[in-house]
């Protein structure tokens, strides 16, 4: 399958590069996100170790090539790449749809796999954002987003990505619409919100993104009150050592956020 031509990841990739055995020993650090578990086809591994060094186009060529699990490294590579280095709107969006599209069928064969679900919300959270939350509610996203992320934290728990993505549906509700509306449309509410953004943070405290979504979600659900708490959020997520191409994305925009 030949590759798409995307923008190159435009950091050195020397220290996400896991060859080898390395990738299973640094499994379970790399996947504390989102749960995933080792695959045991080979060529799912390769296109893993694509993904994590920010080759997301052969990650995603690999993946849909492999088949079954590859579909998860495929739609979380295009998902990834769409958010974090994609210049064109047009084709972000286009990218997003692709990966909500491909999620679906995968959540259709796979109905117990929760990175299936998770891929779903995260694609269409983010095309939310892209056409405007209020477009997105008025078109019934929402409930599809949240729906998606409640069948992935029924089958994983602990996945802190779909714990701060729950956290961000809340608080964006509530920042369209209001709490009353938010609530007794949409069922969001502040603590609801606050407490998935915490349960994300405990299950991955060195998350880049866990602590900038909750320095997001506080200034969106309390506005300026939650400005000093926001920062010291965004400090920490700067800080943060990134294993990966995604999480050095994640540590890059929480800097320039900060600037």
């Amino acid at each position: 399958m030949a590759k798409p031509k995307w923008i190159p990841f435009p950091h050195p990739q020397d220290p996400y590069t896991y060859k080898g055995e390395a990738l299973k020993k640094h499994w379970a650090r790399l996947h504390r996100g989102d749960c995933e578990p080792w695959p045991k086809d080979a060529a799912v591994q390769e296109a893993w170790r694509a993904y994590h060094r920010g080759d997301f186009a052969e990650a995603v060529a690999l993946g849909i090539e492999a088949g079954g699990a590859g579909i998860t490294v495929a739609n979380k590579a295009r998902s990834i790449y769409a958010n974090g280095l994609e210049k064109k709107a047009a084709a972000r969006m286009a990218l997003f749809e692709e990966s909500m599209a491909q999620a679906e069928a995968q959540v259709a064969a796979e109905p117990k796999n929760p990175n299936a679900h998770y891929q779903f919300a995260y694609a269409a959270g983010r095309y939310s954002q892209g056409i405007s939350v209020a477009k997105a509610l008025a078109q019934g996203l929402g409930g599809r987003i949240k729906a998606a992320l409640e069948a992935t934290l029924k089958l994983a728990p602990k996945h802190a990505e779909a714990h701060t993505a729950m956290g961000t549906y809340h608080a964006e509700v509530i920042d369209k619409v209001g709490a009353l509306v938010g609530g007794l449309t949409y069922g969001a509410s502040k603590a609801a919100g606050e407490e998935h953004f915490r349960t994300a943070l405990k299950l991955a405290p060195d998350s880049a993104i866990a602590h900038a979504e909750f320095a997001n979600g506080l200034v969106m659900m309390h506005g300026k009150r939650a400005l000093a708490d926001a920062s010291a959020l965004y400090q920490k997520a700067a800080q943060a050592e990134p294993r990966d191409a995604m999480e050095r994305l994640d540590v890059e925009a929480a800097k320039a956020e900060l600037a």
